[in-house]
């Protein structure tokens, strides 16, 4: 068994890892090293948890049994995943989470002896304010990042699901909550704890389901703060030190990365977080542009014009990740780069469908990140690029965005590529993207079309450079 006192130092250890693994994790250079203080924080966290114990009883033995149940399957679930279906774990993680401080929250309101609470019906005031605020936003943080799953998966529609007085109702179920934590604090009541559980999870479908895809890198990043902050008042519950930190650091992280995406895609952070209020209908005022002409084009007319070109700009999107044609693309940009031609990397902040997929990408082909460039970077050289090549990104290259004030991602900062003298578009339809609108830039008079699989296409591309 270990001392309280050399725990404490152990749990500040693992926070300022935790701190430490947040800052390399800001960048793509350190992230590596970033993920490994991130490692080594949690075993030591972990260890020194069970260290404390202190008690080898049976149920000891039973927490390590489900500890390397619940590890093995977590690798092998990470090992097996494609990059393609990343958000879609993350969002499955995160419901994890939730679900766990939820569980947490009924044995310790069950059992508060167990935890140092008090007795049932004599819960200490401050611990049950806790274990409320923390019982309701992991609810919501469980029943909001099933249905981001759904619709990441595609089981749900991508698009808003909207009805009439939903705002209100939302309003008027989030003030029912505070009520109900006062109440339950005043009269400790089992059945006040077991209703506020049920609007709480009512809730958390409420909120996520009016949210649009172009918006789902958001609801990603939002529902990460949500169980960071979940975390770490279960964390005061359990008067543990390291969960507490790791839960503050993960909400709080998470805020401030909503808040900076929201501000790149021109929404409104109160907007996103209160379900879509405001949301627009997806439908656009476009949806005649699939009658209009395009021009297509194969490998033989991409190859000519990209050798012909000095300066190329790569703009990948969600259709790269789900064609695994990131390594492809980086034996195409070898090649170009051989043939005296400047290549650079450009990245919408919610380009795919979770922050930071294309980097996460690009890092797995060994793209130099010196290449790489942020949308503010890189903007303003489109205009003087000669080719932009398109790989199934859509709605982050949308000029609706900037001339029609009825679509719903208007207002949002995209990437200028129809300035660019000739743009490639690798995609296998005239689709709309994930916000379910049209794409003007199909049918600029300097736009070719490849319809092709991504990777398919830039491999043969990348034969006919030679």
């Amino acid at each position: 068994m270990i001392s309280a006192n050399l725990s404490a130092i152990f749990y500040l250890i693992s926070g300022v890892l935790f701190i430490l693994a947040l800052r390399g994790l800001s960048s793509p250079e350190t992230s590596r090293q970033g993920n490994f203080f991130g490692i080594l924080g949690m075993v030591i966290a972990i260890t020194v948890t069970f260290l404390t114990i202190g008690n080898f009883s049976s149920g000891f033995i039973y927490v390590l049994i489900f500890l390397l149940v619940g590890g093995l399957i977590g690798a092998f679930i990470a090992y097996k995943i494609p990059m393609t279906a990343m958000p879609e774990l993350v969002a499955g993680f995160h419901s994890l989470v939730g679900l766990a401080a939820v569980f947490v929250a009924i044995s310790a309101f069950l059992n508060p002896d167990a935890f140092n609470l008090g007795s049932p019906g004599n819960i200490k005031l401050g611990s049950l304010i806790e274990m409320s605020i923390g019982a309701a936003i992991g609810a919501i943080t469980f029943s909001g990042s099933i249905i981001a799953f759904l619709k990441l998966q595609g089981i749900m529609s991508g698009s808003p699901i909207t009805f009439k007085g939903q705002h209100p109702l939302n309003a008027l179920i989030l003030i029912s909550i505070i009520i109900l934590i006062y109440l339950l604090c005043t009269t400790q009541s089992s059945n006040l704890f077991w209703i506020l559980l049920a609007v709480s999870f009512l809730i958390g479908f409420l909120l996520i389901i009016p949210i649009g895809g172009a918006d789902m890198p958001v609801v990603i990043s939002m529902l990460n703060s949500y169980s960071g902050w979940a975390a770490a008042g279960i964390g005061f519950t359990l008067e543990n030190t390291a969960l507490i930190i790791t839960g503050a650091l993960v909400g709080s992280s998470g805020a401030i990365l909503s808040y900076i995406m929201c501000k790149g895609m021109n929404r409104s952070f109160f907007n996103v977080i209160l379900g879509g209020f405001g949301a627009t209908n997806q439908s656009g005022g476009n949806q005649n542009k699939e009658q209009k002409p395009v021009k297509s084009g194969n490998a033989d007319d991409a190859a000519f014009l990209m050798k012909n070109a000095s300066s190329v700009i790569i703009v990948p999107g969600y259709g790269m990740a789900v064609a695994q044609a990131q390594h492809a693309l980086r034996e195409m940009v070898d090649t170009l780069k051989k043939n005296d031609i400047k290549v650079s990397y450009a990245i919408h902040p919610v380009a795919g469908r979770m922050p930071g997929h294309m980097n996460v990408l690009l890092a797995e082909a060994n793209v130099p990140y010196d290449e790489v460039f942020e949308l503010e970077e890189i903007n303003n050289d489109f205009s003087n690029a000669d080719v932009a090549f398109v790989i199934g990104a859509n709605d982050v290259t949308n000029p609706v965005a900037k001339t029609d004030p009825q679509s719903p991602i208007y207002g949002m900062p995209i990437l200028d590529v129809e300035k660019c003298k000739s743009v490639l578009f690798v995609k296998r339809s005239l689709s709309p993207g994930y916000a379910g609108i049209d794409n003007d830039l199909f049918y600029k008079e300097n736009t070719l079309m490849l319809f092709a699989d991504a990777k398919k296409m830039t491999e043969e591309i990348t034969k006919n450079l030679d």
